[in-house]
C-alpha cells in the first residue's frame, strides 16, 4: 500500500495527452454586461474592445441601477457566501462592490408567452430610461465589425440574470429524499420542467424579434451545475421522474440507488475510499467500484444528459424558427470532468450547437473543493483533511499537486493566484473538443478575475489549447492593465 506521503504526492496525475484540434480562425470575444455600457458609455466600451483586438462581444437583455442592500443584490455576486471577497476591477458607477436591481432592456411581447406559467418581467421606469442603450450598443457594435451575441440563463426564469429569478416549488430540482437543497450557488429549475423549457424557448423567440441584428444566443448553465455535493444527486422532482419514465428509465430504481449513495457519502465515507481514488491507476478502480455498486447513480447521470439534450434541442428549434438557421447557438458549459455529473454531454450538445464555450472559471474550483470538503468532513468526522483534499483535486482535475488540507482552499481574493495548473486547463479544453468532435469548435471561456500575471498565464493556455478561440468573462474584471495583456496574448501574431 502507498504511504500517506506518496498518496499526496501522486494526487491528480496527468491523464494521457489528447491531440489538439486543427487551428480554426482567430476568435476573441468579451462578455460586457449592460451595466458597463450604461456606466462607461457605448463609445468607451467599444474603444476598449478595439484596444484588446476583440472580434465579438456578448451582452444581456437587461439594464441595471444601484439599489440599497435591502432592495438589491450584490454585484459582484457572492456565490453562496464564498465570493464576498470578490471585487470589480473596473469600478461601476464609481464603486468596486455595490447592490443593484435590474429591469428588462426591451418591451417583451406578451403574445409570445401567452398561457405560460412563467412570464417576463414587466418593463418599468428603468427600462424606459435606459433600455434603448442596449439596442444602440448592439447596432453600433455590429456596424463596427463585431459579432454580437446575447446571453440568458437557460433555466432561471425570467432568464435575464442569475440573481433575479428562479422557479416555483413545483419546478425546483429535488434530492432523492424529495427535498430541495438548502444551499445552492445557481438557481436553476428542473431541466425536465416543460414550463421552464417553454418559457426559455419563448424568450429566445422574443429576443430574436427585439434584437434581430444579433448573431447568436449563449444560454448559460444548460445543465445541473455541480457546485455542492447535493447537486450531484439532482434531479428527482416530479417533472424529472416523469421524464425518466418517458425516456425508458426506471425512476424509482434510480432514486433508491442515488439515495443510498447520497446517504453513504453523508456518514459512511472512509479514508480507504479516498486512498482508492489516489492509487497510481488514477483512481479508475475506485471509480469503477463506485459505479458498479451503484448503477442507479450512473443512470441518474444518463438522465441528466438526456434532459440537457432535449433542452438544447428545443433551444435550437426555437432559434431557427425565430431567426433562421444562420443564428448561432453557443451554450456555456462546465468543463470535464464536472460534466460527467452536470449532464452536459459535449457530443450530444454538438448536434444542436454552432460552437460550445467551455467555462474555465478557475476561482470557482477551489471554492467548490472547499464546499465539498467541508460538507464531507462534517458528515464523516474521521476523514483525513489532507487525503480528502488530494482526492478532490484528482477527481476535479484542477492541478497536479494538492495544496495540503481542505482548509487551504477557498475563494481566491482579488490579488491571489488561482490554485490550478496549466496542464489541467489544457486537458479540460482538449477533452471537451475531443468529446464535441471536429465539426463543432470548443471556445475556451476564460475568466478575468484575479491578479494580472495569473490572469495572463491562464489566458495564454486557453488561447493556445483552443487554437486561438477565446471568450473572456467578463469586462468588469478587465482593468486597463489586463486589457493590454489580452492584446499581447491574443493578437493575430500570438
Amino acid at each position: 500500500m502507498l504511504t500517506r506521503r506518496s498518496l499526496l504526492l501522486s494526487a491528480a496525475a496527468s491523464p494521457a495527452a489528447i491531440a489538439a484540434p486543427a487551428r480554426p480562425g482567430r476568435f476573441l470575444g468579451v462578455t460586457v454586461m449592460p451595466e458597463y455600457i450604461q456606466s462607461e458609455g457605448i463609445d468607451g466600451v467599444l474603444r476598449r474592445l478595439q484596444r484588446m483586438g476583440a472580434t465579438a462581444v456578448c451582452t444581456s437583455p437587461y439594464v441595471m441601477e444601484p439599489a440599497s442592500e435591502k432592495t438589491g443584490s450584490r454585484e459582484p455576486p457572492d456565490d453562496a457566501g464564498a465570493g464576498g471577497v470578490r471585487l470589480l476591477d473596473r469600478p461601476l458607477w464609481g464603486m468596486r462592490e455595490l447592490f443593484v436591481r435590474t429591469a428588462p432592456s426591451f418591451e417583451p411581447d406578451s403574445r409570445v408567452y401567452q398561457g405560460l406559467r412563467y412570464q417576463p418581467v414587466a418593463p418599468g421606469d428603468l427600462t424606459r430610461r435606459s433600455g434603448a442603450l442596449v439596442r444602440d450598443f448592439i447596432r453600433t457594435a455590429k456596424s463596427s465589425g463585431l459579432k454580437l451575441y446575447l446571453q440568458f440563463q437557460a433555466a432561471i426564469p425570467p432568464g435575464y440574470r442569475v440573481q433575479f429569478g428562479g422557479a416555483v416549488a413545483e419546478d425546483q430540482p429535488r434530492l432523492p429524499d424529495g427535498r430541495v437543497p438548502v444551499r445552492r450557488v445557481d438557481r436553476n429549475g428542473s431541466l425536465a420542467s416543460e414550463h421552464i423549457r417553454r418559457y426559455s424557448e419563448a424568450l429566445i423567440t422574443d429576443l430574436c424579434r427585439a434584437y434581430p441584428e444579433i448573431d447568436g444566443i449563449r444560454p448559460d448553465w444548460p445543465e445541473y451545475p455541480p457546485y455542492l455535493p447535493d447537486s450531484l444527486f439532482l434531479d428527482f422532482s416530479v417533472p424529472a421522474r416523469q421524464a425518466a419514465a418517458r425516456l425508458g428509465l426506471n425512476a424509482e430504481s434510480l432514486r433508491q440507488d442515488a439515495l443510498a449513495e447520497w446517504q453513504r457519502l453523508r456518514g459512511s465515507l472512509t479514508n480507504r475510499d479516498l486512498e482508492l481514488i489516489l492509487e497510481d491507476d488514477g483512481g479508475r478502480f475506485g471509480l469503477a467500484r463506485l459505479f458498479a455498486g451503484c448503477p442507479g447513480f450512473a443512470g441518474l447521470c444518463r438522465l441528466k444528459a438526456m434532459l440537457v439534450d432535449e433542452l438544447l434541442g428545443g433551444f435550437r428549434a426555437a432559434l431557427t424558427r425565430a431567426g433562421g438557421r444562420e443564428k448561432e447557438l453557443v451554450p456555456n458549459a462546465f468543463p470535464p470532468p464536472f460534466t460527467s455529473v452536470s449532464g452536459f454531454d459535449y457530443r450530444r450538445a454538438a448536434a444542436h450547437s454552432n460552437a460550445i464555450s467551455v467555462k474555465l472559471y478557475t476561482m470557482h474550483w477551489p471554492m467548490m473543493l472547499r464546499f465539498y470538503g467541508d460538507e464531507l468532513r462534517k458528515t464523516n468526522p474521521g476523514l483525513s483533511s489532507e487525503l480528502l483534499a488530494a482526492a478532490l483535486v484528482r477527481l476535479m482535475d484542477i492541478s497536479e499537486r494538492p495544496l495540503g488540507a481542505v482548509e487551504r482552499y477557498s475563494y481566491p481574493e482579488p490579488d491571489v493566484p488561482h490554485p490550478v495548473s496549466p496542464q489541467a486547463l489544457e486537458r479540460k479544453i482538449r477533452q471537451a473538443q475531443t468529446a464535441a468532435g471536429a465539426g463543432v469548435p470548443v471556445i475556451a471561456l476564460a475568466h478575468g478575475y484575479g491578479p494580472p500575471d495569473d490572469f495572463q498565464a491562464r489566458l495564454r493556455v486557453a488561447w493556445s489549447a483552443s487554437g486561438g478561440r477565446v471568450w473572456i468573462n467578463r469586462y468588469g474584471y478587465l482593468s486597463d492593465r489586463k486589457m493590454d495583456l489580452v492584446r499581447a496574448t491574443c493578437s493575430p501574431a500570438a
